[in-house]
This record gives structure tokens, sequence and C-alpha cells, in this order.
């Protein structure tokens, strides 16, 4: 999902920074690309500073990174739960709480932050861990949206059903709930899906909307 909404931003005239813990990534042209260590406060430090000296000011901050694990309650390690909360929520916590102070003083900023339809109906095949990390995402971007909505920071959430990546085939073996069983639009989604709908988010066209989640589930969750 990273990689298709670093490719969309850019299409649409953005200058884009992507991140994420491999050494090096191609992602095409005009795509700068760090690494970056999401759980590390050092690394988010390092990563947001030099990108302010060399762009002079970050203007939207996508927060996507994540790990998931299916495990039942019962059988759940403290490992397993804290891998899980390192990567979806000090992953998201790290950027935000340097990032947002520097956006509230400029008096303008987006930020985004992928959490999953899991937060609302409880997992589609996931575990405990997940659902309770990405919950967490979503009441942090809420929080964010009422405290920087006076200051020009617009915070909201990305709600992703079933997207086809490398971590869903991981997680389901490609054995899921068939796509026309369980989603009215008959199909998974894909990252290009995820990427238009955070372009949207990201954009002057969603200048009234902060504080919410955006269900993009092909009709999985009605809200």
């Amino acid at each position: 999902m990273g990689k298709a909404i670093s490719k969309a931003f850019q299409e649409a005239g953005a200058k884009v920074v992507a991140t994420d813990i491999a050494e090096s990534a191609d992602l095409g042209a005009g795509i700068d690309y760090r690494r970056y260590d999401v759980t590390s406060r050092d690394d988010t430090n390092a990563v947001i500073d030099s990108v302010l000296a060399d762009y002079g000011q970050i203007d939207i901050l996508v927060l996507c990174a994540g790990t998931i694990a299916k495990t039942p309650l019962g059988d759940s390690t403290d490992d397993e739960w804290d891998s899980i909360f390192n990567v979806n929520v000090r992953g998201v916590v790290n950027p935000t709480r340097k990032l947002f102070p520097i956006m509230c003083d400029r008096g303008f900023g987006k930020i985004l932050a992928a959490g999953s339809i899991a937060a609302k109906n409880g997992g589609v095949a996931s575990g405990p861990a997940y659902v309770s990390a990405k919950s967490a995402v979503h009441g942090l971007m809420r929080w964010i949206a009422k405290s920087g909505g006076p200051h020009g920071v617009y915070a909201n959430i990305l709600a992703p059903g079933p997207v086809e990546t490398e971590m869903w085939a991981k997680l389901t073996d490609n054995k899921g709930p068939t796509a026309n069983s369980t989603v009215p639009l008959g199909r998974y989604g894909t990252p290009e899906d995820i990427a238009q709908a955070a372009l949207f988010l990201c954009s002057p066209a969603s200048n009234w909307i902060t504080g919410t989640s955006l269900d993009v589930s092909g009709g999985m969750w009605m809200d």
C-alpha cells in the first residue's frame, strides 16, 4: 500500500519522501527513498530533521507501516503483543509526536494513518493484538484531529478491508473467505484502491474533513 500511495502522490505532483525498514528500494523516478525504523525515536528524529533540512517543510504525513498476527487470545504471548504494538502503534506515535507540533506551529498539515476495518468489526482474519493496536490508532488520530483543528492540522484514518498484499496473503495462506461472499462489490481491494482514497484525504478536496475514518472495504463495512 505504501508503494502505491507513494506513486499516486508523485503522479499528482507531490514531492514524495518514502520510507521503510529496508536498506534500499526502487520506487520509481521522482520518489526520494530513505531507510527508517518507525519503532525508533532516534530514527524518527533523524529522518524528519533531514527531510525538513532538505525540503524546508512537510505538508503531509502518511503512516502505513504495519505487521499482523492472528494468534488467539489465550495463546498469544507478551512478545507478540509487544511486536504488534511497537510497529502498529508506536510506529504512528513516534512520527506524529515529532511532526504534529511542527505542523501546528506552521498552521497547516495533513496526517493520515492506516487503521483497519478490524477496529470496527473485531477483525476479519486477524487476532486480538492486531485489532487492539488498530483501535488505538483510530483513537489517536481522533485526538490529533480535535487538538490540531484550531491550528490547521487535519488527521484522518483509512480503514481498509482485506487488501491483496503480501501481508494479507501470508496471514490467510490465500485461503481467506471468498470476496463474493463477504464483499458486496465482489472483490478484495488492491493497493491502488487504497492509494486513491489516501490521495483524496490528503488533497484540498477533503478540506472540511478531519477526525474521520474512511472505510475502503468494497461495502464489507457500512456505517
